[in-house]
């Protein structure tokens, strides 16, 4: 059987990497009209792939469309984040109580290493960040849902239109260290209930320091 040949990654989708990535960067602001003409100008590209990839941002709700007005950085409400954190807060805490249930060693020492690099990205908020999302995300590949590892995702990326802003309060990133210890210390234990507990104050603190 001959090989099969695999179409590389569709225009629209490059570009909406290249937006996002440009969004999470706060380069394009909340709130701010983006230039179809200009970006395609800069990217070199008709304004057919342009539109399809902020298609795809507004299905991820990064941008908001406005018909015969074009498309804006969506502006994220005290009630928006209040909402995305709740939902978090739900998903991710049910994730970690399967974890802590059925997790095997390999599985907790991998999440103990990314723990340690969380400990030594104290003096660097943007790895800080980094890593921390990273905790958060294989957490939930281990608690193996795909559709609330989707959701989760998702979720975090209009989270990320707040640009972390919560780690920035003084005390913050000491504090969020302090509550993934107490959230591996749960893990370790295999007590689901209070996995559970540790990862909703974590949710909890985090909106309060973002509001």
């Amino acid at each position: 059987m001959s090989a099969v040949s695999l179409a590389p990654r569709a225009l629209y989708e490059e570009v909406a990497e290249l937006l996002r990535q440009r969004i999470f960067r706060q380069e394009l602001e909340p709130g701010s009209w983006i230039d179809e003409l200009k970006i395609a100008e800069e990217y070199g590209i008709s304004r057919t792939p342009l539109r399809e990839a902020l298609k795809v941002l507004a299905a991820e709700g990064l941008v908001t469309m406005k018909v015969r007005r074009g498309a804006y950085v969506t502006e994220v409400s005290e009630k928006d984040l209040a909402d995305v954190y709740h939902l978090l807060s739900l998903l991710e805490s049910d994730a970690a109580g399967v974890v802590a249930g059925r997790a095997s060693a390999e599985q907790r020492e991998e999440l103990h290493a990314l723990h340690r690099e969380l400990e030594e990205a104290v003096g660097d908020r943007e790895r800080f960040f980094s890593v921390n999302e990273s905790f958060h995300l294989r957490l939930l590949e281990m608690a193996d849902n795909r559709w609330r590892l989707q959701m989760v995702t998702d979720l975090r990326k209009v989270m990320k239109l707040n640009r972390h802003s919560s780690l920035f309060k003084t005390g913050r990133i000491e504090e969020s260290l302090a509550e993934h210890r107490a959230i591996m210390a749960a893990l370790d234990s295999r007590d689901s209930g209070l996995a559970i507990r540790r990862m909703r104050e974590h949710f909890q603190h985090g909106l309060e320091a973002a509001t």
